[in-house]
C-alpha cells in the first residue's frame, strides 16, 4: 500500500511540474479533453433522448388521411404485411406488391374491411428481373398520389455458407431482390414524388450492411449497398421535400430471419414497425455514429447500434459474426441430416 501511495504522489508531483513548465500546452490539453468529454456526453444524451422521448415526423406530412397511397413491397407476410396494416391505420390507401397474389389479395381484403381504405395489389417475382413485369407494375402506379414507399422485399441465404459453397442461383436471387428491386421500384415512384414535392421512402436495411458478415457475404454486400444508396439518394431529393431513410435493423421475428420466438433483442413485426413509423426523420441508435439518413429506431436495436459504435472495433465484430455463422451452419447441416434419415 505504501508503494502505491508513493507512486501516486510521484505521478501527481510530475504532473504539477509539467503543468508549471508548459502552461500553454497544459491548458490546450485540458481544453481538448473538456471538449471531447462534452461532445461524448452530448452525443450519448442525443441517442437516449431520440430512442425514448423524441417523436419523429408526423405521417400527415406525407399525405396520410389526404387520399395518398403507401406502396409496400414484400407485403404478403411478416414486416411488409405489418407495414401495410399500420400505414392503412394511419390513413393511407395501400398498394401491396409481392409474388403470391392469393396472399396479397387476402391481405388487401382484410385491410380494406378493417380500416375502410382503398387497396390495390400487384404480383411480381423480383428474383426474375422481368422487364415486362416491371413495366406492368410501373403502369399500375401511374396516376396514383404516392406518399410513402417501403422497400421491404428482401432475401437472405438459406443458411450461412462461404461464397464458394453458395449456389449461383441463390447469389443471383439475393442481388436481384435486394438491389435491383429497390432501384427499379424507387425509380418508378420517385418522379411523382418530385412533382408533388412530398414523399417518404423507407429502405429496410440490416446490421449485416454495417458489419461485414462472413458466410453471408452476398447478403451483407447488398445491405451495404442499400445504406450507401439511401444516403446518396436522400441528398439528391432533399430539396424536393422527400425523406429517404435507411432503416438499420437487427433480427425481427419473420420468415426471412427464420426466428419464431420474440425476445428483448428480437421483436415481433408489430412493435418493430410501430417504432419505425414513430421515429421518422431521427436517427435514434445511429445518432452517435453520424451515418447520414440512417435510423435504428427499435429501442434494443438502437442501444446495440450505439454500443457497437462506441466500442468501435470492426474486426472484433466481424470475427464474432464469423464464429456465430459457422455454428449456425453446423447446426443447420445436422438438422438436414436428421430430416434426411427420417424420410
Amino acid at each position: 500500500m505504501d508503494f502505491i501511495m508513493d507512486y501516486a504522489q510521484t505521478f501527481v508531483n510530475s504532473s504539477v511540474q509539467l503543468v508549471n513548465a508548459y502552461p500553454l500546452m497544459a491548458s490546450l490539453l485540458l481544453a481538448l479533453g473538456t471538449v471531447g468529454s462534452a461532445r461524448y456526453c452530448y452525443r450519448t444524451l442525443s441517442v437516449f433522448l431520440q430512442i425514448f422521448l423524441l417523436p419523429g415526423h408526423s405521417l400527415n406530412r406525407y399525405g396520410a388521411k389526404k387520399g395518398a397511397w403507401a406502396i409496400v413491397t414484400g407485403a404478403s407476410d411478416g414486416i411488409g404485411k405489418e407495414f401495410a396494416f399500420q400505414l392503412a391505420k394511419a390513413g393511407f390507401n395501400v398498394f401491396l406488391v409481392a409474388r403470391n397474389i392469393e396472399l396479397l389479395n387476402a391481405t388487401a381484403t382484410e385491410i380494406a374491411t378493417k380500416y375502410s381504405v382503398s387497396t390495390k395489389t400487384a404480383s411480381i417475382d423480383f428474383a426474375k428481373c422481368d422487364e415486362a413485369a416491371y413495366e406492368a407494375l410501373s403502369a399500375k402506379l401511374q396516376g396514383l398520389d404516392i406518399g410513402v414507399l417501403v422497400n421491404n422485399v428482401g432475401k437472405s441465404h438459406a443458411m450461412p455458407a462461404y461464397l464458394v459453397d453458395t449456389p449461383k442461383e441463390e447469389i443471383s436471387d439475393i442481388i436481384s431482390i435486394n438491389v435491383n428491386a429497390t432501384l427499379r421500384v424507387t425509380y418508378a415512384v420517385l418522379p411523382g414524388m418530385i412533382q408533388r414535392k412530398r414523399g417518404l421512402i423507407l429502405n429496410i436495411g440490416s446490421f449485416a450492411g454495417a458489419i461485414p458478415s462472413p458466410m453471408l457475404a452476398t447478403y451483407s454486400g447488398t445491405k451495404a449497398f442499400i445504406a450507401t444508396f439511401t444516403s446518396a439518394l436522400a441528398e439528391e431529393v432533399r430539396h424536393h421535400g422527400i425523406t429517404v431513410e435507411h432503416i438499420n435493423t437487427y433480427f425481427v421475428v419473420s420468415k426471412l430471419s427464420k426466428i419464431r420466438k420474440a425476445s428483448v433483442l428480437i421483436p415481433k413485426p408489430g412493435p418493430y414497425v410501430r417504432s419505425v413509423l414513430s421515429k421518422i426523420g431521427i436517427p435514434c441508435g445511429a445518432a452517435w455514429s453520424g451515418r447520414p439518413n440512417t435510423s435504428t429506431p427499435y429501442w434494443s436495436h438502437a442501444l446495440l447500434d450505439y454500443l457497437i459504435t462506441v466500442i468501435n472495433s470492426p474486426g472484433l465484430f466481424i470475427s464474432y459474426t464469423h464464429a456465430l455463422h459457422k455454428d449456425i451452419r453446423k447446426r443447420a447441416l445436422k438438422k438436414l441430416e436428421r430430416e434426411s434419415k427420417a424420410q
